[in-house]
């Protein structure tokens, strides 16, 4: 039988009744029955059913600074921008915002522009594709590299679900590489790629955060950047470089260059996201992709243009009104994010150092029940390494028991596998409720470990 059958009851009333019709799962895309896209439903809905639960889990902005006021004055600003960019054409400027749009978006020009002034890279504003938010991005990036079985994605595990959960979605296959303290293990990023190669596989791609990453908040070093990019070369493989967090760090400290600013043989698509330097809200992210494709005839077409095609069947445009209110906050603040999210960055700041200084005091050094963490320059998370193995279900007893989310680390290798280790967030809570959740992490934890 396929998966589709009728329950219409007695076949000689059957025409008076409505038919029904009964899917099953394995009939389904295999990706709805993955680990992984389980991930996030699951975690969105703990939050949900326990909403006395401070979240230590949600890798949210600080909604403190959230002001509808600030939204309408952006898109006023983008609009005006807009009229002079149309030499005062009120018609066309209402078309640009309010009628179905470009399929690429309309503020790749800013998008560019920002690029330049915070991370020095220079891109074509034509090589930018405005998406609804970074994860569309991940996966017009991920459907187009993936032509057959045979092409793989290249990820660090532990992962952003996000990412591995595009991947599925694109029936694109995840080998995953080593992740040690100091970011992705190149040695065994090598050894994954040949023995993919040896199998008849094709890397097509290495996904990467090399600012702070998620989950884990490690950083690759300068060397290791140079390092990841001549391996990419070698090894013939296009670097995604995914940036949500690379601005958040100490002030006074010199921000490494991006990949992308780095490469210089256009190995690296870049994704970015505007959801945590901008507004959430708006759902606006975008792909960086000036690789050349050969196409017939010998002519060659932007990587950009290709996404767009798959976007123009999936989303057809990003929602012109949204990509106004980012625009008009880049043009607030000289396209320079780093200088729109002083006060973020400082509050950020202030909560990675206070959520350590709460760990210390819950749990001193030679103190029993043993509990570590490490302690990233930036970011939004910190990974705690406990003394026992951490499920759901024991995410579960916390929210209940104890009134505290955080993250299982299992979320992020997608086998369901429980491990000694959490995700903390700090983004999402003031210093005084951050004090509370770790205290309430504490007694979770002596309780687990019956101390």
């Amino acid at each position: 039988m396929g998966g589709l059958r009728s329950l219409g009851g007695d076949p000689a009333t059957r025409g008076r009744h409505f038919m029904h019709a009964e899917l099953n799962l394995i009939d389904l895309h295999t990706s709805l029955d993955s680990p992984v896209i389980e991930s996030m439903n699951f975690l969105n809905e703990v939050a949900q059913r326990f909403p006395k639960a401070l979240s230590l889990a949600a890798g949210r902005p600080y909604e403190g600074f959230f002001d509808t006021a600030d939204m309408h004055r952006h898109l006023r600003v983008f609009e005006e921008y807009l009229l002079s960019e149309n030499d005062g054409d009120v018609t066309r400027t209402r078309r640009t915002l309010l009628q179905y749009g470009r399929t690429k978006g309309i503020i790749h020009g800013l998008i560019a522009k920002n690029l330049s002034v915070d991370e020095n890279i220079e891109v074509d504003p034509e090589s930018v594709v405005v998406t609804v938010g970074c994860q569309e991005a991940l996966f017009l990036t991920l459907r187009a590299l993936r032509r057959s079985e045979e092409d793989v994605l290249l990820a660090p595990m532990p992962c952003y679900v996000g990412a591995t959960g595009a991947a599925e979605l694109a029936d694109m296959r995840v080998l995953p590489v080593k992740e040690s303290a100091d970011g992705i293990d190149l040695d065994d990023l090598v050894r994954v790629a040949e023995e993919a190669k040896a199998a008849g596989l094709r890397p097509r791609a290495c996904y990467v955060v090399a600012d702070f990453a998620n989950p884990s908040g490690v950083s690759l070093s300068r060397d290791a950047r140079e390092s990841l990019l001549r391996l990419a070369d070698e090894h013939d493989f296009l670097v995604l470089e995914d940036n949500p967090y690379g601005i958040f760090q100490a002030t006074g400290i010199e921000p490494l260059p991006t990949l992308k600013s780095l490469d210089r043989d256009r190995r690296v698509v870049y994704l970015g996201s505007f959801a945590k330097t901008g507004l959430p809200g708006a759902r606006i992210g975008f792909v960086v992709a000036d690789q050349q494709v050969a196409t017939a005839g010998g002519r060659s077409e932007l990587f950009a243009d290709q996404l767009a095609k798959i976007k123009s069947m999936l989303t057809v445009n990003t929602s012109p009104v949204a990509q106004a209110v980012i625009g008009g906050k880049l043009l607030e603040n000289d396209c320079s994010l780093r200088a729109a999210n002083v006060r973020e960055t400082e509050l950020y700041q202030g909560n990675l150092r206070h959520l350590v200084k709460e760990l210390e005091r819950n749990f001193p050094e030679g103190s029993r029940p043993e509990v570590t963490w490490n302690t990233p320059a930036g970011g939004f998370f910190v990974v705690v390494t406990v003394p026992f193995p951490v499920d759901d279900e024991l995410l579960e007893h916390s929210a209940r028991r104890h009134r505290v989310l955080w993250t299982p680390m299992h979320h992020f290798y997608g086998d369901g596998r429980p491990r000694r280790q959490i995700r903390l967030s700090f983004s999402y809570l003031s210093p005084g409720d951050i004090s509370v959740g770790v205290d309430r992490l504490a007694e979770f934890i002596r309780e687990q470990c019956g101390v």
